[in-house]
């Protein structure tokens, strides 16, 4: 079994075998007996590497056996091996050629955070949002067999992913094509541990034999001639099974279920991966293992240990340096969202938070504990999220979902046609918007506000500090029909926030700053970086709170008493806020220099988010420049 190991090493390990299984093909090459002093190796690098850099921690950890276990079984890359979510992957990149980048990781420049097809032959798709992969691996599965090719598809997926419909609709079509695939649940839900043992174990190889297999198909054949003989034989089979194994589910679904197994213990592991390889349709093989698996404190909190900062260095300097002074920061929206949403149920008996499964990361942690009847974790299923809110609105309930921007793209459908069609009072808390850093595109929230102010009827909001925030949660909260509030990842600028739950103006921007010639209309956060900008150019710097609806009349006021308007906003540019304004000084036939600031129309790489954001040109100095480059060709 698996050394556990009580603190993350600040130097790197001695790794004999890992240095020898830098690639499949050289862990291929090592002796079976080997594998489980390397998956002690492979844990210790995992554990250094992250250390240095940062990153998902625990879910890896967990995975280790089954990484080496898969590698070792299987012809990768010409078996397509697809991780689902990727939080699990570090191993898998440390085993596939990229050890000794591992300490990019996340960085700009460096390799990402997620499998990318890009990066690495054996990334055979791309990932970061859930329950992707068995649809990907089908896929896989149906072009080889068309390819007349022998390669083997395989797809990983959580317990935590296997929760969102679109990874049953690939289980439901698997049995339809009857897919030669393997989907392997990697279950990390201690509730079942209890079947994990040698019992389990023995079933799980016996059940996966070839031997299994071909008495089976023999006894099918023999049955099938005697009228309702293999029916009785098949349930009589499946009754037994399902009185020692969960895979009823799965079998019913048409998969040849197997579990669950130990997915610590490496020769178990190899043993049923090599039976299930060659095995014909649908495969389901269901391992049971432990998040933060080898790494103490991860097994005793893998929440805490889901993802870890950079260790810092231990050596201090010998004459202590006096501290820089800190910027002003205040505290993360997140937490004026979920202090907010504790405030006003107090108030309003109406209100419910729904979330689909971002219960910290949204910080509904205190309103599920003050409030547990009306808190509902949907688990990762975006789409039933935003109906089951719209099923509630329908029934005079007040529901506020608290999603991450690059999340709410899954249920784009359900937010138009079972939300903003009916017009239902559903308040989208959405966080994360912008440029989120070392995560990459797959999670930034570049798009909200272009996908969400073409819904007719949307009230569509975006705050400049932390008491906006409140404020139009609660504007957000009252009003009639569906409204949205993105507001970006991290802290803001410390403004004073008002204990009252008063809500805004709707449709009313707010001048901040009085100045001549230069307009800068901020939809958002990036309200400090104009302010300094502006006094640099002596422009006027207005907040204009609402993308929709627009404040219409400023705009005009100010487009006349100004030679050059600049939208500024972390959105796409194509579509976004001040696509907005664009639209209406057309719509109302005024001719006058409009310069749009935001995201460029490409997929901003993972970086530091100061780093992303001076890439982008959003920084102060950017937003000048490009300002400063616009008033040149206008002779200004």
């Amino acid at each position: 079994m698996p050394t556990t190991f009580q603190e993350i090493p600040r130097e790197r390990p001695v790794t004999p075998l890992l240095d020898r299984a830098d690639t499949p093909a050289g862990l291929r090459r090592l002796a079976e007996a080997d594998l489980e002093t390397l998956a002690d190796e492979l844990r210790q690098e995992l554990l250094y590497t992250v250390g240095q850099t940062g990153g998902h921690f625990g879910a890896g950890l967990g995975v280790i056996e089954l990484t080496i276990a898969l590698h070792y079984v299987f012809n990768t890359p010409d078996d397509r091996l697809v991780w689902d979510v990727g939080h699990q992957a570090y191993p898998h990149k440390i085993l596939t050629g990229r050890r000794e980048r591992m300490l990019s990781l996340r960085q700009k420049d460096g390799i990402a955070a997620f499998p990318r097809r890009a990066e690495s032959a054996y990334d055979t798709f791309g990932v970061g949002h859930s329950s992707t992969s068995i649809s990907a691996a089908l896929g896989m599965a149906i072009a080889a067999r068309l390819q007349d090719d022998p390669r083997k598809s395989i797809a990983v997926i959580g317990d935590g992913a296997l929760t969102a419909g679109m990874a049953f609709e690939a289980l439901n079509h698997a049995q339809e094509v009857d897919a030669d695939m393997l989907v392997i649940l990697n279950d990390n839900d201690m509730s079942i541990s209890r079947n994990v043992g040698g019992l389990s174990n023995y079933l799980a190889k016996i059940l996966s034999s070839r031997t299994y297999a071909s008495m089976r198909e023999g006894s099918k054949k023999v049955l099938s001639r005697l009228p309702g003989a293999w029916e009785i034989a098949r349930r009589t089979e499946e009754y037994a099974k399902g009185m020692l194994v969960p895979g009823t589910l799965f079998e019913e679904l048409g998969w040849n279920y197997i579990g669950p197994i130990d997915g610590h213990d490496l020769p178990t592991l190899i043993a049923t991966l090599r039976n299930m390889r060659d095995l014909k349709g649908p495969q389901f093989l269901h391992v049971v293992t432990k998040k933060g698996k080898g790494f103490a404190p991860a097994e005793v909190d893998p929440i805490v240990y889901h993802a870890i900062t950079k260790l810092e260095p231990l050596d201090k300097p010998a004459v202590p340096k006096p501290a820089a002074p800190k910027a002003v920061s205040g505290p993360k929206y997140s937490g004026v969202f979920g202090q907010w949403l504790c405030d006003m149920a107090a108030a309003d008996p109406r209100l419910v938070g729904i979330t689909p499964a971002m219960k910290e990361g949204s910080d509904l942690v205190a309103f599920s504990e003050q409030y547990p009847e009306r808190y509902f974790d949907v688990a990762i299923a975006e789409q039933h999220a935003v109906t089951f809110a719209a099923g509630m609105a329908c029934e005079g309930a007040k529901p506020v979902v608290a999603i991450y921007s690059t999340f709410l793209q899954r249920a784009y459908d359900q937010l138009i046609h079972d939300v903003a069609v009916q017009n239902l009072d559903v308040l989208f808390a959405i966080d994360r918007a912008g440029l989120v850093g070392e995560d990459g595109p797959t999670h930034a929230g570049s798009f909200d506000l272009s996908y969400l102010r073409c819904i007719p009827g949307m009230l569509v909001m975006t705050p400049s500090d932390e008491n906006e925030l409140r404020a139009m949660l609660t504007t957000g909260h009252l009003y009639d029909g569906p409204a949205a509030v993105r507001y970006p990842r991290g802290t803001g600028p410390n403004a004073p926030i008002s204990a009252e739950l008063q809500p805004l103006e709707i449709g009313k921007g707010v001048i901040r700053r009085q100045g001549s010639k230069v307009a800068l209309l901020v939809f958002g956060v990036q309200l400090a970086e104009a302010l300094t900008v502006a006094e640099a150019l002596d422009a006027t710097v207005v907040d204009m709170r609402f993308v929709k609806p627009l404040d219409e009349a400023l705009v005009l006021e100010l487009a006349a008493s100004h030679e050059l308007l600049v939208t500024i906003e972390e959105n796409a540019i194509m579509g976004g806020a001040g696509s907005a304004v664009g639209e209406f000084l057309t719509r109302e036939a005024v001719l006058k220099p409009l310069l749009q600031l935001g995201l460029p129309d490409v997929y901003v790489e993972h970086a530091k988010p100061a780093q992303m954001l001076t890439e982008c040109g959003l920084d102060a100095a950017g937003i000048k420049a490009s300002i400063e480059a616009r008033m040149a060709r206008l002779g200004l």
